[in-house]
């Protein structure tokens, strides 16, 4: 099995086996400089106002970026979008809670914080389309699904948080809710208003604004870390410990991979839509979840988002495996029955087969709050 280098991509992909995320690399740069020298003193009063800064510019962007008129057109694919929010929102959820089982013999109260916060968080856009496209599924479904899961997620996730997480999160007080209302809700409207007049250059200058978004959460993940290191809680964190984190996530996504594929059957959707409901009702969004941690749990945010980080490299690398082999399934190229009324918008009744497309050239829903960053994935291309 060879790699290729997509068509308009100026850097080569990795082997079709092992998709690492740059980006994942440069994050954990970014906690190793923590971990050396971290900000302290002035220092850190200096990074913590920067990254307050940094959640809110971030939010300001994908409201400006998200298209709300195409979120709405996606309504008449209700049933799709309910699927994908119940599997984002309240499964996802209730598997955390079941995790709590393990506490304290597999997983620390900290580290168990943090899992029950990855279960929270809204799926991605741009990955799951990148992934439902090499699969040849619905991609307008995966485009809208994900919109819907980063729009409720910006009220969705911290009001779960604050409800389930207790005082880890900041519980139900009022200094709480106003850093929700001013760090993310005041500036995700701002943008939606702005959206009109700064639409053009938000397109003209994606790429630039690409970088802005990676450099801001990574400023996040450094004075998260920063403050970590200066409290000492990565003592309280062993290697053992983290093994039996990553056994615990990986059993969580495979439980979500397989719920998605066989109950979308059950319910009666298509391949397609059932390709576009498996990658956007079992991915979670690392570019929504690290500045929503860095609001919810402040001093405590260097835990909480661990197991996100995790969980992030772990559902690329298993979907890229996963979608390339849907991608040679013969039922991809054969003709089947979509459940009645489950048309996606601009779609013909029946189904369509698809044909590959590189994730380089997969179109852009808008990077909502729950797009990652622009050259976050190396997926695979489609076997030939």
């Amino acid at each position: 099995m060879s790699s290729r280098t997509p068509r308009g991509s100026r850097r080569p992909l990795l082997p079709a086996w092992l998709p690492i995320d740059p980006y994942i690399l440069a994050l954990l740069g970014t906690v190793g400089l923590a971990a050396l020298l971290p900000a302290s003193g002035a220092a850190a009063t200096v990074a913590s106002g920067a990254s307050t800064g940094a959640v809110a510019l971030l939010f300001l962007l994908y409201g400006a970026r998200l298209s709300t008129r195409e979120a709405l057109d996606g309504l008449r694919h209700w049933r799709l979008h309910g699927t994908v929010l119940a599997c984002t929102f309240l499964v996802f959820p209730l598997l955390g809670l079941a995790a709590g089982g393990l506490v304290p013999t597999v997983l620390t109260p900290d580290l168990y914080g943090g899992l029950l916060f990855l279960c929270l968080v809204p799926s991605t856009i741009q990955s799951s389309i990148a992934f439902t496209s090499i699969a040849r599924g619905n991609v307008p479904a995966a485009i809208c699904a994900g919109s819907f899961s980063s729009l409720a997620g910006i009220v969705i996730t911290p009001l779960l948080a604050a409800f389930l997480l207790g005082s880890g999160a900041g519980g139900f007080s009022a200094d709480s809710a106003v850093k929700i209302v001013l760090q993310l809700l005041v500036p995700f409207l701002a943008g939606q208003l702005l959206r009109p007049w700064v639409g053009g250059f938000l397109v003209r200058y994606k790429k630039v604004l690409g970088y802005v978004d990676r450099g801001s959460i990574l400023l996040v993940v450094y004075t998260a870390f920063s403050e970590g290191m200066n409290r000492g809680v990565w003592h309280l964190v062993t290697p053992g410990r983290l093994g039996l984190l990553l056994a615990v996530e990986a059993v969580l996504l495979a439980v979500m991979l397989a719920l998605t594929w066989y109950g979308a059957k059950r319910l009666g959707f298509g391949r397609g839509d059932r390709i576009a409901i498996q990658f956007a009702g079992s991915k979670k969004s690392l570019a929504a979840g690290l500045p929503m941690a860095s609001v919810l749990f402040g001093a405590h945010a260097s835990l909480a988002v661990l197991p996100l980080m995790l969980f992030h490299q772990m559902q690329l690398m298993v979907c890229a495996v996963i979608a390339r082999r849907r991608a040679g399934d013969p039922e991809a190229a054969e003709p089947e029955d979509e459940a009645p009324g489950d048309e996606a918008p601009g779609q013909p009744s029946g189904p369509v087969s698809r044909p590959a497309v590189d994730p380089a050239s997969a179109p852009d829903p808008g990077r909502g709050p729950g797009a990652e960053p622009v050259g976050g994935i190396t997926s695979p291309a489609a076997p030939r």
